[in-house]
């Protein structure tokens, strides 16, 4: 049977990371989640910790000190996720924006021939609830800035649900991703189509957070802009094993 983790990035998620768990983990398909934890101080860690008392195999966390980004906490668990030999990793939000009965669909495109799978929230239409319309039209029109910018057709550029095949995270020099912010997934994505990987989106419903509080800001867009423009010059090149 294949090797699943779900990596899940966490500061102050008390409200959703024991849902989150558990929703995971009744899927079929023995799924492992992997939490990387950065010092929330409401306690997300012992949350975590006591579940993994009941969850022993499946259940792991790496606690880290103090907010350091969301690109360096994806990185920290692909490095982690690989050598531990995972076939499939995935990325999921903790907050349930993310559905996770929408795994095994991505598992399963992965499966089909996909490289990496992509849960897309403009691949059909817009499919997103909940966020004010002036947000939906950033970030819908940020996809399309990329987009046109860096040759790459995938409408979700700045995704953060997916699944990769372990090869495309093992080719990927992960020590050179240079963006930290939400503009990390853009860079992961390009990088994955610039070495050749096949992507393909599956549509989702995105539904905003109902609990908790969101992490976007002005300066993850700021550095996303930039970004794309010095990406679309640089050369990448495979990871020297």
């Amino acid at each position: 049977m294949d090797s699943k983790v779900v990596i899940i990035p966490t500061y102050n998620e008390k409200e959703n990371i024991e849902k989150i768990i558990r929703a995971v983990f009744s899927l079929k398909g023995d799924y492992h989640i992997l939490v990387i934890e950065d010092g929330s101080p409401d306690g997300t860690a012992s949350i975590v910790k006591k579940l993994q008392e009941e969850f022993p195999e499946r259940l792991f966390m790496i606690e880290r000190a103090g907010k350091q980004g969301l690109g360096t906490a994806y990185i920290t668990g692909f490095k982690w996720a690989t050598g531990h030999g995972y076939d499939f990793i995935f990325e999921m939000d903790a907050d349930f924006s993310h559905n996770p009965e929408d795994l095994p669909r991505l598992y399963n495109t992965c499966k089909d021939g996909a490289d990496l799978a992509i849960g897309s929230r403009y691949c059909d239409g817009i499919s997103v609830i909940n966020w004010p319309i002036g947000r939906v039209i950033m970030s819908y029109y940020a996809s399309v800035y990329v987009r046109k910018v860096l040759g790459m057709k995938v409408y979700d550029t700045t995704a953060g649900f997916k699944c990769y095949k372990r090869k495309v995270l093992e080719t990927i020099d992960l020590d050179n991703v240079r963006m930290k912010g939400y503009g990390f997934q853009i860079e992961m994505k390009y990088t994955t189509y610039r070495l050749g990987f096949k992507i393909v989106e599956v549509p989702i419903i995105f539904v905003d957070r109902k609990e908790g509080t969101s992490k976007m800001s002005s300066g993850i867009f700021g550095e996303a802009f930039w970004g794309v423009l010095k990406m679309r010059m640089r050369k990448f090149k495979p990871r020297k094993i």
